[in-house]
C-alpha cells in the first residue's frame, strides 16, 4: 500500500531528528517551511583538508515517492569530481527506493572526502566561484566569480570533431524571464544529438551580447546514444558553483534527452540565496514543458 502524505511527514521529521542529533553543529536548517537543511561534511574532525555542504530539499512525496532535490556546493568540486559524486548518490538512491537515504548520502560523501584527503590529490583550488555569498548558510569558501565563457567553448573544441564543421545549427528556443529582486533569469532551449552542435548553440547564443554579458550562463545537456543506449550527458556552473548539476538532475528526473538547457543569468546586486537555484529550475522547467 502507498504511504499517505501524513506517513511520508512523519518519516521527515524522524528523519530530520536523527539527522541534527547525530551531526549537530554540522546540521543547519535553512528553511523549515520548504523543508530545506544544508549539512557541512568534512574528512575529518582536526583541521579538514576537503569540506563540502550538502543542501537537500525534501518534496512532499520523498521518501516513498520522490528523491530529495540536492546541491553540493564545494569550490574544488566541478567536472568529473561533480560528476561521479552525483552519480554515486544516484546510485543510492535507486538501490533503496522508498527509504530515507539522507544519512547514507552524507556517509557516502565524507568517504569520498576522507579518500581525496588520504590520496595525492593537490590541496583544493578556491578560486572560482559564484558572486553570491550567502550571509548566513555557512558557505563561507565562495570567493570572487571570474567569466569562462571561452573555456566552455575550448572544452567543447576538445570535444568534437572538426570534421563536423558543417553541422547545421539546431532552432533555438527562448523561455519567457522571471525576475526577481532585479536579478533576471532566462532559459534558453535547443534540441541537439551530438556535442558539436551543443557547441554551435553555444556559439551562436554568446554571439548575442545581452547573454554574452549575463554574470552566469548555466548549462546541461542529455543526449541518448542509440548504439550504446547510453547518455552522453554533461554540464557547466559558470561560476554559480553546483548549479549546472541541479540542472542536468531536473533533466534526468524529467527525463528529457537530445536536447541543451541554457540558463542565463544577470545577477541585479541583491543577494537572493537558496531562491536562485529555485528560479534557475523553474525557467529551465519551463522552456523544457513548452
Amino acid at each position: 500500500m502507498a504511504a499517505s502524505d501524513t506517513e511520508r511527514a512523519q518519516q521527515q521529521i524522524d528523519e530530520i531528528e536523527a539527522l541534527s542529533s547525530i551531526y549537530g553543529d554540522d546540521w543547519c536548517v535553512v528553511d523549515e517551511d520548504e523543508k530545506i537543511y544544508c549539512i557541512k561534511i568534512s574528512d575529518c574532525l582536526d583541521q579538514p583538508k576537503w569540506t563540502l555542504c550538502l543542501q537537500v530539499i525534501l518534496p512532499p512525496g520523498y521518501p516513498t515517492a520522490e528523491p530529495p532535490i540536492y546541491q553540493l556546493n564545494a569550490p574544488w568540486l566541478q567536472g568529473q569530481d561533480y560528476t561521479e559524486l552525483a552519480n554515486s548518490l544516484e546510485e543510492i538512491y535507486v538501490q533503496n527506493l522508498g527509504e530515507s537515504i539522507l544519512y547514507l548520502w552524507v556517509e557516502k560523501i565524507r568517504e569520498i572526502l576522507v579518500e581525496k584527503a588520504q590520496s595525492s590529490d593537490p590541496e583544493p583550488d578556491m578560486k572560482k566561484t559564484t558572486e553570491e555569498v550567502d550571509e548566513d548558510d555557512g558557505h563561507d569558501f565562495f570567493l570572487d566569480y571570474q567569466p569562462i565563457q571561452e573555456d566552455q567553448i575550448e572544452v567543447l573544441n576538445y570535444m568534437t570533431s572538426e570534421s563536423q564543421e558543417d553541422e547545421e545549427l539546431p532552432p533555438i528556443h527562448h523561455g519567457n524571464p522571471i525576475t526577481d529582486r532585479r536579478s533576471t533569469f532566462q532559459a534558453h532551449l535547443a534540441p541537439v544529438v551530438t556535442t558539436r552542435q551543443v557547441k554551435r548553440v553555444l556559439e551562436k547564443l554568446y554571439e548575442n551580447k545581452k547573454i554574452a554579458s549575463a554574470t552566469h550562463n548555466i548549462y546541461a545537456y542529455r543526449i541518448y546514444c542509440e548504439d550504446k543506449q547510453t547518455f552522453l550527458q554533461d554540464c557547466e556552473d559558470d561560476g554559480e558553483t553546483a548549479a549546472g548539476g541541479r540542472l542536468l538532475h531536473l533533466m534526468q528526473i524529467l527525463n528529457v534527452h537530445n536536447v541543451l538547457v541554457v540558463v542565463s543569468r544577470w545577477y541585479g546586486g541583491i543577494l537572493l540565496g537558496p531562491d536562485r537555484f529555485k528560479h534557475i529550475n523553474n525557467c529551465a522547467r519551463n522552456v523544457l514543458v513548452e
